[in-house]
């Protein structure tokens, strides 16, 4: 008989007493922050659900934040600690407004959250982490570079009163870097690591049996393919004639890199050789060629087909390069002829062969078939329908190739359907890797191996949670579907050595990381515009303690004073606004609103982009001498927050003033307004509207002119009266 957990804060005969789960949580009460790494049907949740039972029985007022990468997972999560805790436990989301998400945090104890909306509600000001005595990261290999996660461990060692964070995975990467990096970002001390293989947890894991399912290429596939690496062969010898690349035995991984190079070089260069543009449309073709090779060898006609079809309607050099390049134009035509004729990747029919046959079985009842592509999902569900097999189709929530994507609403559905029964099989994408609630399966089938450790262990762990679990791979021989098994399996085994030398040493976090860093000079106040409250530049400000504070704004994105606004570019924005000619725009505006604006340029890559120079530096040359506009350079959002609070020292170490903020550009003048009515006329500039107002004292002198007396103005011809009087005289047709 099975004995369950008593506490006073869980519900009777809800969680079975597990002694690996126990002393897990006992773990984590005892050494700190601690990430855990486990397979999926060990319950990490069930440790999470431990670990909040005893916070709160020891810190009776405090709340508990379990975060997560997606919506779907969140209410997951909200289900899951609802139906264990008798505590008031809800879910925050982008989807309820502002109001309500407060109303809900001052309410329940235990709050299961998107990161990106509690990173904007506490940036709004909106509640605080104060109160939070564990912070539960799931899927957190998320945790590098700008994502939420990393901010929000940040914010929470500075406020929380009563600290304790839990990171959880099935896999946090097999590079070194990542580990150390997830590890540094969550401020983690202990690594807990538990496999299938532990005897304290091999009585509830049920082991995963993989049979490899070999296929070979037909000969129309391979003639094809003969085709696309001619093509490939050719660019690459130029490639390397440009010295660009050492070598033609080389990889799209190597392709993406040299690209990388190139466009650092031309970024740092003032007059970049013309060989390095040559040389990026040559890259952009050679790595367009390879997905094609890539789509070919582990996919099929169809699939390639409708990816021909997309990079026909593209207009970039490299696309156009390719269409009229003989072999790869005759890779497409040998491809829509295969297509027409209904000749299909060999994996295909092999699939539906063995869904036939495992479907006859009495012990498979729900199959999972995974695969990387939105049209071989669609070709794959059309192949199960004319069979008469019962299967649903399941991918995101984007529009991809011109698919529109499911609603949460439709995928929960499919989900719901798919538990019941009403479908044998789930055709999906690797949307169904993380963040869904996914029904054990009997049966996992991979279409083709990705190349990564984390994907092929969150694929694996939707079998074998019942019972024994299998997983079929399918994988076309001689072709990069073999290369990318033996890489997923190689960086598994990467990651488990260097997660067991981390587990062993001890994880440095730098002294004084954990303290909020205090401003000498004070606390100070930047307002920013609300269309900059995703910007990791906010989240740099409020860790260096400035008070920063979320207001609509008419002009400019950050105001430090009555005189002083600033309007942050990065690279790309400027180049934008320069080409749909925002960017004149918007400094007159500047000029006009504030007495002392300024321009902060974001980024190192400003001549990168396919943009003459030249032009770039005129437009820094007119907004800095013709608008008297300064121009600050900056590397990064968190050196654009560093400069904005430099700024705004500078500005509020003086006499304190109360800050006007701009939510409304100035009311127009009588000569503004005027000179709006008049430039609206056809073909009439801010010159000529001058000339015709000076000349006829008012609009209504203006308008009442006949074409001959509007020709007796400087500039004004024939056609430019006719067109004008066309306007004033023509009758409105509503």
């Amino acid at each position: 008989m099975a004995k369950y957990i008593e506490h006073p804060l869980i519900k009777p005969e809800k969680i079975e007493a597990r002694l690996y789960q126990q002393k897990i949580a006992a773990d984590v009460l005892k050494k700190g922050n601690s990430m855990i790494v486990a397979p999926t049907a060990l319950g990490k949740t069930v440790i999470a659900v431990l670990v909040a039972a005893e916070r709160l029985q020891k810190y009776k007022k405090s709340k508990i934040l379990i975060l997560a990468p997606s919506k779907p997972l969140t209410i997951q999560h909200e289900d899951s600690f609802q139906e264990f805790l008798t505590v008031p436990c809800t879910s925050i989301t982008g989807a309820i407004n502002p109001t309500e998400r407060v109303k809900r945090w001052k309410e329940s104890q235990i709050i299961c959250a998107t990161p990106q909306t509690v990173e904007s509600d506490i940036i709004n000001g909106r509640y605080n982490l104060k109160d939070v005595s564990l912070l539960v990261f799931d899927e957190c290999h998320h945790a590098i570079g700008s994502y939420s996660y990393v901010y929000l461990a940040s914010r929470y060692q500075q406020e929380a009163q009563n600290p304790l964070i839990l990171g959880l995975t099935a896999s946090p990467g097999f590079e070194k870097e990542k580990i150390e990096s997830v590890c540094k970002n969550l401020f983690i001390k202990e690594i807990i690591i538990k496999t299938e293989d532990d005897p304290d947890v091999s009585p509830y894991f049920n082991p995963i049996e993989i049979e490899w399912i070999k296929v070979k290429m037909g000969s129309t596939l391979k003639n094809i393919k003969k085709h696309l690496e001619k093509a490939r062969k050719h660019r690459l010898k130029m490639l390397k004639h440009l010295h660009i690349i050492p070598t033609i035995n080389i990889t799209k991984k190597d392709l993406l890199k040299a690209r990388g190079k190139i466009q650092n070089t031309i970024a740092k260069t003032t007059n970049p050789p013309k060989k390095y543009y040559i040389g990026i449309s040559l890259l952009a073709a050679a790595i367009n060629i390879e997905h094609a090779i890539e789509l070919l060898e582990t996919q099929g006609i169809s699939t390639l087909h409708q990816y021909f079809l997309r990079l026909q309607k593209k207009s970039t050099k490299a696309a156009k390069s390719l269409i009229t390049d003989p072999n790869f134009s005759r890779a497409m035509i040998e491809t829509r002829r295969a297509y027409k004729r209904g000749i299909e990747h060999p994996k295909l029919d092999k699939l539906i062969k063995i869904l036939k046959k495992e479907l006859k079985k009495e012990d498979i009842k729900r199959i999972i078939v995974f695969t990387q592509f939105r049209d071989t999902v669609e070709q794959i569900y059309k192949k199960c329908q004319e069979e008469k097999i019962n299967a649903a189709k399941f991918y995101g929530q984007g529009t991809r190739t011109g698919t529109k994507g499911l609603t949460q609403k439709e995928q929960k559905e499919i989900i719901k359907a798919f538990r019941i029964g009403k479908y044998d099989i789930l055709i999906s994408t690797s949307v169904a890797e993380e963040g869904m609630d996914i029904p054990a399966v009997d049966l996992v089938i991979l279409y083709e191996p990705v190349p990564s450790e984390i994907r092929m262990i969150q694929r694996r762990g939707r079998t074998g949670r019942k019972k024994m679990g299998r997983m079929m791979v399918m994988i076309t021989e001689k072709t990069r579907d073999e290369a990318y098994y033996w890489s997923s399996i190689h960086k598994e085994n990467k990651m488990k050595k260097h997660l067991q030398k981390a587990k062993k040493m001890e994880i440095e976090i730098k002294s004084g990381s954990l303290e909020p860093q205090k401003a000498s000079e004070g606390k100070y106040i930047v307002y920013a515009d609300s269309r900059e409250v995703n910007s990791r530049v906010l989240r740099e400000l409020t860790k260096m303690d400035v008070e920063v504070i979320i207001k609509p704004m008419a002009v400019a994105d950050y105001q430090v004073s009555d005189e002083v606004a600033i309007e942050r570019k990065t690279t790309n924005d400027f180049i934008n606004s320069l080409i749909d000619k925002r960017l004149y725009k918007q400094a007159r505006e500047l000029v006009k609103e504030f007495k002392k604006p300024i321009m902060i340029l974001e980024g190192e890559d400003l001549y990168s982009a396919f943009i003459n120079p030249n032009a770039i530096r005129g437009a820094i040359a007119s907004i800095a001498v013709d608008f008297g506009i300064p121009i600050i350079p900056t590397r990064s959002p968190e050196d654009t927050a560093a400069m904005i609070k430099r700024i705004a020292i500078r500005e509020q170490s003086k006499e304190k003033v109360e800050i006007q903020i701009r939510t409304e550009k100035k009311p127009l003048t009588l000569k503004e307004r005027q000179l709006f009515i008049v430039e609206s006329l056809p073909y009439i500039g801010s010159v000529n509207a001058r000339k015709l107002l000076k000349h006829f004292k008012t609009i209504k002198n203006l308008v009442n002119a006949s074409e001959k007396e509007l020709k007796k103005v400087e500039g004004i011809g024939e056609k430019i009266a006719r067109e004008i009087r066309k306007v004033l005289d023509s009758k409105f047709e509503g």
